[in-house]
This record gives C-alpha cells, structure tokens and sequence, in this order.
C-alpha cells in the first residue's frame, strides 16, 4: 500500500474545534480501536446531528411551516389524544353504519337459481345416450366374433393343400 495516509475528523461536543487523527493505512490493520475512540466519535456526531436538526427548524420557522412534533424523548410516554364524549358518539354511530352495510352486502349475493331440465332435453339427453351405448355394444360384439372366427394357420394350409395334391396326381396318372 506504500505510505497512503487518511485522516480521520470528529468533532467533540466540548470542543467546537475539530481533532485531526493521521494514521498509516499499512499499519491500520493492528491499530485497535478502543472505546474510547468511538466514545468520542459518538458524542460528536450526536453533536452533528442536534446542529443540523437546530438548523431544520429555524429554515422551517423561516418559511412558516409549522414544525412537525418530535417523537417524545427517551423515558418519557407519549401524550394521549383526548376525545370528547360527543365526538366518541360520532365515532361509535360511524362504526355501526360501516358495519351494517359490511353486513348488508355480505348477505346479498344470495345463491343462484338451480337450473331445471325440460323433460323434452332430457328426452334427448337419453336418446342420445342410448345409441352411443348401442354403437359401443356393436362394436364389442364385432370384435368378438372376429374372435372366435378360427384363423387360418400355415398348418391348416398345408393340410387343405396335401389333401388336394394325391387327387390332382391320380387324375394325371390315369391319362
């Protein structure tokens, strides 16, 4: 890394004047921090931080906004809104009417009308379902009387030939 140094700047709330820290980036790597350091770091950003928060309000009274209210400090419970009675009767008459048209359109959308069949559709509907089982019925019964019709083997062949050839051969020897 060579001789690169770095700076390192805080500010303490005590001391307005800045401390200039220099240390060797090559010897940074044993350097520890101790609390102390970051002590000091700490209270001088906090310092930063009240500066710049003092400078947001005074440019917020500047151009006439109010400025927003801050989180209530640490340790102190934040103020509770106060209602009055009249306006919690607002409040409460508001919450039933959101709940009662809540209610009102939950119950609306009632179910459907169930669809009936006309006798004459259903006449169709078991016609049609007749002649597809029909047409299945056919077709199972095809199949098995190609089943059961006796295929014709080589073997079966060759019989039906030897049986015609001895008479094909007599007639010849006779001649």
């Amino acid at each position: 890394m060579g001789h690169a140094r770095r700076k390192l700047t805080t500010q303490f709330a005590g001391h307005p004047d800045k401390v200039n820290l220099s240390y060797n980036l090559s010897m940074s790597r044993n350097l520890t921090i101790d609390s102390s350091i970051l002590g000091a770091a700490l209270i001088g950003y906090q310092h930063e931080r009240d500066e710049i928060d003092a400078k947001i309000k005074e440019i917020r009274r500047q151009i006439g906004g109010q400025a927003p209210q801050a989180s209530a400090p640490e340790g102190e419970a934040p103020t509770k809104r106060v209602v009055g009675a009249a306006a919690r009767k607002r409040m409460a008459a508001a919450q039933r009417k959101r709940w009662a048209e809540f209610k009102k359109a939950k119950e609306a959308p009632a179910p459907a009308k169930k669809r009936r069949l006309s006798a004459a559709g259903r006449k169709r509907i078991i016609e049609a379902t007749k002649k597809r089982w029909a047409e299945v019925r056919a077709k199972k019964a095809a199949a098995e009387k190609a089943a059961r019709k006796p295929a014709v083997t080589k073997r079966a062949a060759k019989r039906s030939a030897a049986k015609r050839a001895p008479a094909a051969v007599q007639v010849q020897s006779t001649s």
